[in-house]
């Protein structure tokens, strides 16, 4: 397959009954040896999915047709959307979707990990496709994108610059960016009035800590919003802003621009109200000791128990939405048992003395915010080394609310629907924690 550029791009374009749009930022890449760099930015491999959005006449997509497993290609124009489907139609692998990729559902991305995200993305709406794709919770493992060069920049910008802003610290909070090209107008056709930058992001993998993104978010709209007044102004009363500065380090009178990418993380925790937001677990908490009839035979800490691999109780909640959507949480990186991986909306152990219902009611209560509604009980499984000896009894309740929980222990959370659930499941199981997969199994009747 040839490439298309230059004098192709007018004629592929013309075919297409497409004419440039400026106001859609519709500059397509005709630089054969361009796109075939960039593409080598992504580190295609052959297990690799690639989405793409923004593939415009398929200048970077010809380029990884053949080195990866499968390519989802998200375009906005109708007429680039149906030329594309033709002119992979002899790839199956190639799926191309006819959508906004600032509207786009990435949810059903997780089931095709490992996942890489590229885009040669439009001037109008590059910033909201990147919160759309590369927020909180993401399934990229690496993304490369071309935008104007002055978004690139903003991207990097250091604290105490004009550039420095929400965008900055919304990227740079979830990924490491390196700008790594710049693109003269002549490599677009039409030509731009301006230059543009490729960039390569990498995911930071909690090397910041634990915090609360959505906070985080908040808080930093709120700082900028009028940049050039006080930070304190735009900050919640409680902790004293003077407090909070002194631990930051930073004068009173500091601007949110003064503050760098740690600081706003720190000044984020210092606002952080969930009483667990700092405690991932309590090595010191006592549970009872069962047999396999589920009898107290005894008590002992929770390292204990983990140690020794005693058995225990558990309860686990799956949360459902109106839509049939099922909450998942991502346990933090902090905690001691499968950190980093999907699994019930919420899930604890019971307490010495306490019993399975209240343990559920405060465990919802505790990670997710979830009150005044009634679990109902799903069934129970018996201890084994998948529920890390556990005795789990799962409930479900009916919810529709906006998770509340603490950062220490849960680092997001997702809705997804039944089917999506079970397609992730069974092509990588290693996403999740153990003991969900035999809730899951139990709520779908496979076990």
């Amino acid at each position: 397959m040839g490439a298309v550029t230059g004098k192709e791009i007018r004629e592929v374009l013309e075919e297409a009954g497409v004419r440039p749009n400026r106001q859609l930022g519709q500059n397509f890449l005709c630089d054969g040896e361009v796109a075939r760099w960039i593409g080598d930015q992504l580190d295609p491999q052959p297990d690799d999915t690639v989405v793409e959005v923004g593939p415009g006449t398929g200048a970077l997509t010809e380029w990884l047709v053949g080195r990866v497993r499968r390519l989802v290609l998200i375009e906005f124009d109708s007429r680039l959307a149906a030329y594309l489907k033709a002119r992979f139609a002899a790839h199956p692998e190639v799926e191309v979707h006819h959508a906004d990729g600032a509207r786009f559902d990435p949810r059903g991305l997780w089931k095709y990990r490992p996942v890489k995200f590229l885009g040669n993305l439009p001037y109008s709406s590059g910033g909201a496709i990147l919160k759309n794709f590369l927020g909180r919770p993401f399934a990229f493992s690496r993304a490369v994108i071309m935008l104007q060069k002055e978004v690139i920049d903003r991207l990097n910008a250091p604290p105490r610059t004009k550039e420095y802003g929400v965008l900055t610290l919304r990227v740079s909070s979830e990924w490491r960016v390196e700008s790594v090209k710049i693109v003269p107008p002549e490599a677009f056709h039409p030509r731009p009035q301006i230059d543009s930058s490729v960039a390569v992001l990498e995911p930071r993998a909690g090397e910041l800590g634990a915090f609360d993104a959505r906070r985080f978010d908040e808080l930093i709209r709120r700082g900028f919003s009028q940049r050039r007044k006080q930070v304190r102004k735009h900050l919640p009363e409680s902790p004293p802003w003077e407090e909070v500065a002194a631990k930051l380090g930073v004068p009173e009178t500091a601007r949110a621009e003064e503050l760098d990418l740690r600081q706003w993380i720190e000044l984020t925790r210092c606002y952080d109200e969930h009483p667990l937001s700092d405690i991932p677990q309590k090595d010191d908490e006592v549970f009872d000791v069962v047999d396999e009839a589920d009898e107290v035979v005894g008590q002992a800490t929770r390292r204990e128990v983990h140690d020794k691999d005693l058995m225990h109780r558990a309860v686990h909640i799956f949360a459902i939405n109106g839509r049939g959507e099922l909450l998942l949480q991502r346990r933090s990186l902090l905690k001691d048992r499968h950190p980093g991986v999907w699994d019930s909306s919420a899930a604890g152990h019971l307490d010495s003395g306490e019993d399975y219902p209240s343990a559920a009611v405060r465990e919802m209560e505790e990670e997710m915010g979830i009150t005044e509604v009634e679990p109902r009980e799903v069934g129970r499984i018996a201890p084994c080394e998948a529920t890390g000896w556990e005795h789990v009894v799962l409930y479900q309740v009916r919810w529709e609310g906006r998770p509340e929980f603490p950062c220490a222990e849960v680092d997001a959370v997702l809705w997804l629907p039944a089917a999506e659930i079970d397609a992730w499941t069974a092509a990588r199981p290693e996403d999740f924690a153990s003991g969900f997969l035999e809730c899951w199994a139990l709520a779908r009747g496979r076990r």
